[in-house]
């Protein structure tokens, strides 16, 4: 794709954006397709190699065909087999096979680390746009025709349009919109993640889950004879996470010690590990996801959760809507911002309520709800069952829109 009337129009258009996760690189690529400028800007040193292991699918399974990019993903992914719930003794309570995501999705599903789907994204559009590692913005300032940014470490620039792309905890949207407790819900629960090498027992393909009221851990079997593991725990404190590995690992020894199973020995694994993912379980939520030249993108602006499971492929149907509004018109990036908003926010908003809804089921907080969710997910081996629980909250139930780089027609699919 490029060039034609449309590409040369919005050829000196100018756009930075802040993150280079999945939202980041995915909007910098299609932005290229129309002809503009982008640049990405990430606050550290190199791409990030932690996290956790997502689920793909839907729309945003849809977004990565039209880059090109499935082979790469079905690469790195992985073709699990099913979740297997357990008790403390490693006898199975629950549980259900990957069958009802694949008939859901008609096979158009996998599950990939989300730093393995973010290099991808990332290679894909590196060679088509400038990157600058290792700074941040620290000061936002919108004039007649642009943004002037100053960086902490690089020179002051102005671009045409800025975008954040940047996060739950999105500096972009903290400059420009206020203060994260302004649009931050917090759901109740805390989320740990991290991988080490060399554990036991592995259970190749599957998901292994262990709750207790209030408490959740799982671990699945990576490549290279590595395995990752989820915590997610109950926490009505609203405490703010803390900011070190060490400060981590003491608190995760605290809320998992005496909780049974192999958390021992998935505790003393956790104590050679370097990386650790840690935050909260939020939703951004907003009035408005722009304000003149600036907009935000993927969670800075819709953040569904952590336990939502479609995060990222939100962020890459968001990144794909933007970056066609704005090719349509390049030269009123506002007009842009605002039908990019009216496409996107019904369909955001069923999902972030699907996944308040969700979230419960992780880590129920009574015995009671832990017995009905394991009986649940049983009753899945019934097809009809499984439709009703789980068909609902798959489908993405929103058209793309098919944007042309080469004049302003728009379909819809």
């Amino acid at each position: 794709m490029g060039g034609g009337v449309l590409a040369t129009r919005s050829a000196n258009t100018s756009v930075l954006i802040c993150g280079c996760g999945i939202a980041g690189p995915t909007l910098a690529y299609w932005l290229a397709q129309h002809g503009f400028k982008p640049t990405l800007v990430e606050a550290a040193p190199h791409l990030r190699t932690g996290g956790y292991v997502i689920d793909f699918w839907g729309r945003g399974f849809d977004v990565a065909e039209k880059m090109g990019l499935l082979p790469a993903i079905a690469g790195e992914g992985y073709d699990v087999k099913g979740l297997r719930l357990v008790d403390a003794n490693g006898r199975q309570v629950g549980g259900f096979d990957t069958a009802v995501f694949l008939a859901a999705t008609n096979g158009r599903y996998v599950s990939i680390p989300r730093s393995e789907l973010a290099k991808i994204l990332y290679q894909k559009v590196q060679s088509q746009c400038e990157t600058i590692f290792g700074d941040s913005i620290i000061k936002l300032e919108q004039v007649r025709d642009g943004v002037r940014v100053t960086f902490k470490y690089a020179s002051s620039r102005e671009f045409d349009i800025v975008i954040g792309a940047d996060g739950l905890h999105s500096l972009v949207r903290h400059l420009v919109f206020g203060k994260q407790d302004r649009f931050e819900k917090y759901l109740g629960y805390m989320a740990a993640a991290f991988a080490v090498p060399g554990y036991r027992p592995r259970d190749e393909d599957v998901y292994v889950r262990y709750t207790i009221p209030g408490r959740q851990v799982a671990r699945f079997a990576m490549r290279n004879n590595r395995t990752m593991f989820l915590f997610v725990f109950a926490d009505n404190k609203i405490r703010r996470a803390p900011q070190d590995n060490d400060s981590y690992k003491e608190l995760l020894a605290a809320e998992f010690r005496y909780a049974g199973w192999e958390c021992p020995e998935i505790l003393a694994a956790m104590k050679s590990c370097d990386e650790l993912y840690f935050d909260r379980v939020s939703q951004i939520r907003m009035e408005s996801w722009s304000q003149g030249r600036v907009s935000l993108i993927g969670d800075a602006a819709f953040c569904p959760s952590l336990l939502a499971g479609q995060g990222a492929a939100l962020a890459m149907i968001a990144a794909y809507v933007l970056a066609g509004e704005l090719g349509r018109t390049p030269s009123d990036p506002k007009a842009a911002f605002q039908r990019y908003e009216q496409l996107l926010r019904p369909f955001i908003l069923a999902k972030q309520k699907a996944a308040v809804k969700l979230s419960g089921s992780f880590a129920p907080k009574t015995r009671f709800g832990l017995f009905f969710r394991n009986q649940v997910t049983k009753a899945f081996k019934l097809p009809l069952v499984a439709e009703f629980a789980m068909g609902t909250s798959l489908a993405d139930r929103i058209d793309l829109p098919n944007y042309s780089t080469s004049d302003n027609s728009v379909s819809r699919n």
